[in-house]
């Protein structure tokens, strides 16, 4: 069983969602029909610690980003995942991960590792569980920025298995090494594909440089967007290469 996944590499304009969501629909619609379609961190607003004015009001359940992620699911017969900065009726922020199917059911995770050196925990509230989307088969561990660098949340466990992590972020270039190795050693330890969404352009605080990739189990890069500009990258999960791969090295079976 393979899976075809898109990976959107966008620069963000600066605190407009309808502007973000136009743009990043005019690319996904320019693009090879795939069964998942992944967008980087705050796509619609870029990286905003300070929220206030910028988050969307996530009312009664939604926000106008995710109305918009359900119509392009529908429209795409595809999934359609990214993360919103929302506003909660209680008045709290978070960074939400939406994943959203075709048929408009939707799985959410809240950012549990905020970005204290950037300011993020001041204003936004830090998720408690991790959280596990299934698709089409496949078990998505879903992950946002920060998180990368915290190796035992997103351990592979038997009793919460997946088979696939998405890290959607706004990582900046100054950092951008430490972005590709960690990934590749999440990909190799957890016997699981990576699909990373980073980025590009500036905000008021940082420049970002992308370096949006798919990386296999074994740790290879299978598929990379340009660096330093708007690109977009297919690539295919083969869950039956996956399993094979598990069974012949069973390293998760050793796991702490």
């Amino acid at each position: 069983m393979t899976m075809k996944i898109n990976l959107i590499q966008t620069d963000i304009v600066w605190a407009e969602p309808e502007a973000n969501r136009q743009h990043a629909e005019s690319i996904m619609r320019s693009q090879d029909k795939a069964d998942l379609y992944i967008l980087p961190e705050m796509f619609s607003t870029g990286f905003a610690t300070q929220p206030e004015g910028i988050a969307e009001d996530f009312n009664d359940g939604s926000c106008a980003s995710l109305e918009w992620m359900k119509q392009m699911a529908a429209e795409l017969d595809a999934a359609v995942a990214g993360s919103v900065a929302v506003r909660e009726e209680d008045g709290r922020y978070y960074n939400r991960f939406c994943f959203v199917r075709p048929d408009g059911d939707c799985t959410f995770y809240d950012k549990h590792h905020l970005f204290t050196y950037g300011g993020e925990h001041h204003r936004y509230t830090a998720g408690k569980e991790r959280v596990v989307a299934e698709f089409r088969g496949v078990r998505f561990l879903l992950q946002i920025c920060y998180d990368l660098r915290f190796p035992v949340f997103a351990r592979n466990k038997a009793d919460e298995p997946y088979d696939a992590i998405i890290y959607v972020a706004s990582w900046p270039t100054p950092r951008v090494e430490a972005w590709l190795a960690l990934l590749k050693a999440r990909a190799i330890e957890n016997q699981c594909y990576v699909c990373a969404v980073n980025r590009v352009g500036t905000d008021p605080a940082c420049h970002y440089s992308g370096g949006t990739l798919m990386i296999d189990p074994y740790g290879k890069v299978v598929a990379q967007c340009p660096m330093d500009e708007e690109a977009y990258v297919s690539a295919e999960t083969d869950l039956e290469a996956l399993c094979a791969f598990r069974e012949k090295f069973p390293v998760l079976k050793d796991a702490d």
